[in-house]
């Protein structure tokens, strides 16, 4: 075994020790059964996937795709997120008479870092596809599940921002008339570099008009009010159905309880090529990066041969947990210390224990080197030595 690599990860991967994963199964058992109430079902897909299909389906850029050959000679990933698979197996196997299908999961997902990113490769993801339900009442139920599933694990402070990626790209071909122009502002804005943003604009060989027309798209963030003021920007029937579709979802987060909990903003967009509608994404206090991120793709599923319209989020469970502030966990380990001559004493007691539902650590005395510093791990230490607390 080589020394340079013998305490050494491969590149942006974690351990996860005892405290953090005790953190990480209180969090996710929260969403989980959150999720669960609304009636939505967990599955598993494979860690790995054709490259082919799921691949090159799930919009994660080729260099950050973990690439390896079966014995057959096919190019195989890592699955680079859980949206992709999940639409493989709706249309192959599960998507029927065209009825809305609720899928969910939790998994991680890998992800190739650069050496000074210091990102992490692989992280878990928990989240939801409604999949087959084309109406906006099913973009609002997503929201509103994201809402309630992230209040439960005990996050407080919050924002969701709500978009339409059919507004933004209305808007940029409208004024720069082709993408390859358009994708150079969708790159600011996916960056929340706004400054860079309003330099680039100033720069382009627009009038007037045209170049004040994409810098007030930065003032469109807010409430339903902004809708009116998105109207006066866009001229297209593309732009005019994405204010629209707002507007609808709007009124249906009002009806879920949850004016007050969302914002639009009209600059949102991601790096997820498969969007075509309704998106959000969800920040908290304290995190650089967004907890999680969704919206509608509907053109997705066929890739997989199969046309379905289709909405979900996915949230990082390492920025979630980060976002936490209060992650205690009260230890309430048990443990029984036994000399060999009462063994069987010992293996009753920490039998009816756990039948009460109780965690034992059953220990014997020869195997400890440091009692006192040992049992200060535990709740609560029994023990049951001969006569003299020796063998």
């Amino acid at each position: 075994m080589s020394k340079l690599f013998m305490f050494e990860k491969p590149l942006g991967m974690r351990d996860t020790l005892p405290f953090l994963y005790k953190v990480k199964k209180r969090v996710r058992e929260a969403m989980t059964n959150e999720i669960e109430q609304w009636g939505y079902e967990f599955i598993e897909t494979p860690t790995l996937e054709y490259y082919e299909t799921v691949g090159s389906a799930s919009a994660i850029a080729d260099h950050q795709l973990f690439k390896l050959l079966d014995q057959q000679g096919h190019t195989l990933v890592l699955r680079p997120d859980m949206t992709a698979p999940i639409a493989r197996l709706a249309a192959s196997r599960l998507y029927q008479n065209g009825n809305p299908l609720r899928l969910a999961y939790h998994a991680n997902v890998f992800r190739a870092q650069q050496r000074e990113g210091g990102r992490p490769a692989e992280f878990e993801q928990i989240g939801v596809e409604c999949i087959g339900d084309r109406t906006v009442t099913a973009d609002a139920e997503v929201i509103r599940l994201m809402i309630t599933a992230l209040e439960q694990t005990g996050l407080q402070r919050f924002t969701v921002a709500v978009g339409h990626i059919g507004y933004v790209n209305a808007l940029f071909l409208e004024i720069l008339g082709n993408e390859e122009r358009a994708n150079v502002l969708r790159r600011f804005l996916y960056e929340k570099n706004y400054v860079g943003y309003r330099n680039h604009v100033r720069s382009l060989p627009l009038s007037s008009i045209d170049q004040q027309r994409l810098l007030a798209l930065l003032d469109l963030r807010g409430d339903e009010t902004v809708l009116g003021s998105a109207r006066e920007l866009v001229h297209s029937e593309r732009g005019a159905h994405a204010i629209e579709e707002l507007g609808e979802l709007w009124a249906a987060l009002r009806l879920f309880g949850l004016a007050d909990s969302v914002k639009l903003d009209m600059t949102l967009i991601s790096h997820m090529n498969y969007y075509t509608g309704i998106l959000f994404e969800v920040y908290a206090d304290g995190v650089g990066f967004p907890l999680g991120n969704g919206g509608r793709y509907d053109e997705l599923l066929e890739k997989f041969s199969c046309k379905a319209p289709a909405t979900g989020f996915g949230i990082r469970l390492d920025r979630l947990i980060e976002a936490l502030k209060d992650t205690r966990i009260e230890e309430d380990i048990e443990c029984i210390i036994f000399s060999q001559e009462r063994f069987a004493e010992a293996i009753e007691l920490a039998n009816e224990k756990r039948r009460e539902g109780r965690k034992v650590v059953l220990q014997h005395i020869v195997g400890i080197q440091d009692i006192d510093a040992y049992s200060k791990k535990y709740k609560s230490v029994t023990y049951l030595l001969g006569r003299n607390g020796k063998e």
